[in-house]
């Protein structure tokens, strides 16, 4: 199996709690990642399978090289205008998608980031989804729980809260989880996972067959970028009723929303050499 959960060992919970301005608690997490030649190629050939299963590239790259079609077609460009934001938003939210399975015990499908059209551009929809079965058999449970998470990153000079970014959208994930779990399940469907496709189909129909919903907001910060006073003014409470809008309603979860911050050294030198791992060992 291409995935490991080796490099989560590197994610310690600090114990330190910050406060927002609406009372709310925000965990603050370290990715204290280290140089071990193991580890960081067992997490680079995880993170290439996001974007093309090691069982399909040699298929699909046709005459190219591994490498220069994960370079030119799958993986975000490491020089355009756009190419290196993309790298941080991705690397950022599989970290969460990790962080959710690995440490937390959600199933976490890895379909999102292999789909992209364009791979300079985000895909559309929540940022990562998890699901958690009750019962070892997965059959259905009223404790059954769905988790949806917004993933912002700021690893670069940028003054924005990207804790408050995560959280605003955020706000419109119990909007478009509809859409979400039918790209999911679909994406399985199409991949031959017809059992996992299947297993969607629980959290297809809250009403009639109800489950747990938790949402979450988290802020994956390089150190050298990381401020508390940037961070604490964040607000679940005031939420921007449309973009650029000067009105504003309350996070529709906000009572129960789960905060989280990320924090570790030098996190854009890491992406890069993470992506470059990636496309030499494939």
């Amino acid at each position: 199996m291409p995935w490991t959960s080796e490099h989560t060992k590197w994610l310690i919970d600090t114990g330190e709690r910050l406060k927002t301005a609406d009372g709310k608690e925000v965990e603050v997490w370290e990715f204290r990642h280290e140089n071990d030649e193991a580890v960081l190629s067992a997490w680079a050939k995880h993170f290439r399978n996001h974007y093309c299963l090691d069982a399909e590239i040699d298929f699909l790259r046709g005459k190219q090289t591994r490498k220069d079609y994960l370079n030119t077609l799958k993986f975000p460009c490491c020089s355009t205008k756009l190419g290196p934001g993309i790298r941080a938003g991705d690397f950022g939210e599989i970290l969460v998608a990790d962080y959710l399975q690995w440490l937390l015990g959600f199933w976490v499908p890895r379909v999102r980031w292999g789909s992209k059209v364009i791979r300079d551009e985000s895909p559309k929809g929540s940022d990562v989804i998890g699901f958690r079965f009750h019962k070892k058999d997965c059959s259905t449970s009223p404790k059954d729980m769905l988790i949806v998470f917004e993933a912002k990153t700021k690893f670069s000079g940028s003054g924005k809260n990207r804790l408050q970014d995560a959280i605003n959208d955020s706000a419109k994930d119990h909007l478009r989880i509809g859409e979400s779990l039918h790209f999911i399940k679909q994406k399985l469907f199409d991949k031959g996972n017809r059992k996992q496709a299947e297993l969607i189909d629980r959290f297809q129909n809250p009403v009639d067959v109800p489950y747990k919903e938790s949402f979450g907001a988290a802020a994956i910060i390089s150190d050298e970028h990381f401020d508390t006073n940037v961070i604490v003014p964040s607000d679940c409470g005031k939420i921007p009723k449309a973009p650029k809008s000067k009105d504003h309603i309350p996070h529709p979860n906000g009572d129960s929303l789960v905060l989280l911050v990320i924090k570790g050294p030098g996190m854009m030198n890491l992406v890069h050499e993470l992506y470059r791992r990636a496309a030499d060992e494939a």
